[in-house]
């Protein structure tokens, strides 16, 4: 059977028959277009038979899209009522009752992920994106690559590069998984509510095998936070907090090889990795708590 799309008056339809409106707080804006939702997919690769996760699937629209390739999802929404729903929709819609599980959670707090899907693809609600594209990264290993639609500012800070003005914490945190590069533009008037700010799409594909340990991560991680916490100061200024003074943040640079007047933006996430390697060997990192996201 063959796998039909929405159109812009049905999901209205869906919307009013739910009482769902979409809200700012959780950052819910619909694609109401067809060819949209399959630039996306295409932009990911998915190929039949691949087992897809999707976040926050909302009415389905990119949902849809996806199983119109002959590739399964499992979809991850919050709002019960959306997650009730969405199998209804994809019946209608020609799917197979097989090839789409709906796990109603919160993306954030999710550790499983029913049929250990290989690629992500999503509309990311803006307010809660990077924290579960990392969220996703860290826990979720068989993850391979993926393309999200996400607001421009935060697209471009993934994909940013050393040395660029937007080259931030996210950006650091995502290279530690693999390469990101943007991968299209999105017109604010495919989206219902239209929003005020502009969407890209920003893809990924996930390096072989983790760089190093989840300690290791841990600790390079919060390097990474307290350097960006103070991005305008040197290294030795910004690490000085977590390395208990900046003489001791000067000997740990330099042992890693990177200059204690060089600040945040300057560096790769193998310079950060290496600062981490040798904070531990000094023993100067002790109180190792959970970095921010």
């Amino acid at each position: 059977m063959t796998v039909t799309l929405l159109g812009a008056t049905e999901i209205r339809r869906l919307a009013a028959e739910l009482d769902v409106t979409p809200t700012k707080k959780l950052g819910q804006n619909f694609v109401t277009d067809a060819n949209t939702v399959r630039k996306i997919v295409q932009a990911a690769r998915v190929q039949p038979d691949e087992r897809v996760v999707e976040v926050g699937p909302g009415l389905g629209s990119l949902t849809l899209a996806i199983l119109e390739t002959g590739a399964s999802v499992t979809a991850v929404e919050i709002d019960h009522r959306l997650a009730a729903r969405l199998a209804q929709t994809a019946a209608e819609h020609g799917v197979e009752a097989d090839r789409l599980t709906v796990v109603d959670a919160d993306a954030l707090r999710i550790t499983e992920l029913p049929g250990e899907p290989t690629v992500l693809v999503a509309n990311l609600p803006y307010n809660v994106s990077v924290p579960v594209l990392l969220h996703f990264l860290e826990n979720f290993a068989y993850l391979q690559r993926g393309v999200v639609m996400v607001q421009a500012e935060v697209a471009e800070r993934l994909a940013a590069k050393p040395g660029s003005k937007i080259y931030g914490s996210p950006s650091v945190k995502a290279a530690w998984y693999g390469d990101w590069k943007l991968s299209g533009n999105v017109s604010r008037q495919v989206f219902w509510p239209v929003p005020n700010v502009d969407s890209l799409l920003v893809g990924f594909d996930r390096s072989e095998g983790e760089p190093g340990t989840e300690e290791e991560r841990r600790r390079t991680f919060r390097i990474v936070d307290a350097a960006f916490n103070q991005r305008r100061k040197m290294l030795r200024q910004a690490l000085s907090g977590i390395f208990g003074s900046s003489a001791a943040a000067s000997e740990v640079l330099l042992a890693a090889g990177v200059a204690p007047t060089a600040r945040g933006e300057d560096l790769t996430v193998e310079d950060y990795q290496r600062i981490a390697q040798h904070a531990a060997a000094s023993e100067v990192l002790t109180d190792d708590v959970a970095p921010t996201q």
